[in-house]
């Protein structure tokens, strides 16, 4: 096509000053200026390729039509039309072209990531909960871009590689803390909805870092054949030692711990073992027995805490004897945390770690029906813990101090 023929390509120019006031003229509201058929839906396109003719101008180096260019070796060549997507939803725009393919149009690079931004938007509105007709719905009112559910669906499964990557990326070597929890959720399995227990680890690194190991889908309700699934499969990560692992009251739960890293020291959630005793307990009782049960697990030693157990023993026994007898049959690993400095005691004695990120996992699960399947469950978890921790920076409180303490009760066990 010569310079002549492109002339009769269509004509590219910016919108004048009296387009702009008369459009704007018409703005009664901000539906009227950004919605689908709005000003900046009207205006953007021939303002986009106003800006394209004169980045073309700028690579050829002459003017269209100017004597110089008829020598220069290259020349326009009419347009083609693209399709890009803005907050508007998607516009065609005619861009033009010059005959020796060189000219790549800088502005357009914005908008080459526009689908990447599209599904950004779409997986950040997932992760917050959002069901995927909530998301068509919402795609549509704010951008005028009609985006099906399936479509959706698609895009948020692009993440699958990145939840397989996380869950079984290598770990560190040693972790001072571990928070062991189950969360439930209610997955489809088997052709019928059951609540399928999702077992989480928290760790806390030698740096005084909290990160989560991992979400683990069980097969139905938590137990501690299935912890030992999970304890071994950090082994497999790179996890050679852990110092103190805290757990909650399942049977069998240290057991596990033990059978992979058998020095660790476990500690049973106090709060976890309040919460069990009181199934026990009538409600008349409930508060005298806890402000009782307080002078054990509150005292400053472990022989206090042993005198304080005897004395509650003697005045609850005979009313409430398995609530007792569960204190005094686990009550080697319900102590642990008073060999420890008080820094170390107020990390360990409970799970409420682990129990705080589950609470911020359910704000969003809880809109959820039931998932379809594990898959599903795990990349919202996934989508969902990614947002809880984007600001996970800082270490633990006085942490300095504690990895002290740690060195030394913990010797020979460090790295050097």
């Amino acid at each position: 096509m010569s310079e002549g023929e492109a002339a009769k390509s269509p004509q590219v120019t910016m919108p004048s000053a009296e387009r702009i006031a008369e459009e704007l003229g018409r703005v009664k509201s901000l539906d009227d200026f950004f919605g689908r058929d709005g000003v900046f839906a009207r205006l953007f396109a021939k303002t986009l390729e106003g800006m394209l003719a004169t980045e073309l101008t700028q690579h050829l180096g002459y003017e269209r039509y100017a004597a110089e260019g008829r020598n220069s070796g290259n020349s326009r060549n009419g347009h083609y039309s693209k399709k890009v997507r803005t907050s508007a939803g998607e516009q065609k725009i005619e861009v033009p072209r010059d005959r020796q393919g060189e000219f790549s149009p800088q502005i357009l690079q914005r908008y080459a990531h526009n689908t990447n931004e599209l599904e950004e938007k779409i997986i950040g509105m997932y992760a917050k909960g959002m069901s995927l007709r909530d998301i068509e719905e919402m795609l549509g009112e704010l951008y005028g871009v009609d985006v099906s559910a399936a479509t959706i669906s698609a895009i948020t499964d692009k993440v699958w590689g990145l939840v397989e990557s996380w869950q079984n990326r290598p770990l560190a070597p040693l972790y001072a803390i571990i928070y062991m929890d189950a969360i439930y959720l209610k997955i489809r399995q088997k052709s019928r909805v059951e609540n399928v227990a999702v077992h989480v680890v928290l760790g806390v690194d030698l740096d005084g870092q909290r990160d989560v190991l991992g979400h683990w889908v069980g097969d139905g309700a938590e137990a501690a054949n299935y912890w030992l699934k999970v304890l071994s499969d950090l082994q497999n990560r790179g996890v050679q030692d852990i110092l103190i692992a805290c757990v909650d009251g399942l049977e069998g739960f240290e057991e596990a711990i033990h059978a992979i890293f058998p020095q660790a020291r476990v500690q049973r959630c106090i709060i976890h073992q309040i919460r069990n005793s009181l199934r026990y307990v009538s409600w008349k009782d409930r508060k005298a027995f806890v402000a009782d049960l307080k002078t054990i697990y509150q005292a400053p030693t472990r022989e206090e805490a042993e005198t304080q157990l005897a004395a509650v023993a003697q005045t609850w026994k005979a009313r409430y004897a398995i609530a007792v007898r569960s204190w005094e049959q686990n009550w080697e690993s319900l102590s642990t945390f008073f060999d420890y400095p008080q820094e170390i005691r107020r990390l360990i004695y409970t799970t409420n770690a682990v129990e705080g990120y589950h609470r911020q996992l359910r704000k969003v699960t809880k809109t959820k029906g039931a998932f379809p399947t594990p898959e599903a469950a795990r990349k919202l978890l996934y989508l969902v813990h990614m947002d809880i921790t984007k600001n996970w920076n800082a270490p633990m409180r006085d942490w300095p101090l504690i990895l002290n303490q740690l060195a030394i009760l913990f010797q020979g066990r460090f790295p050097a």
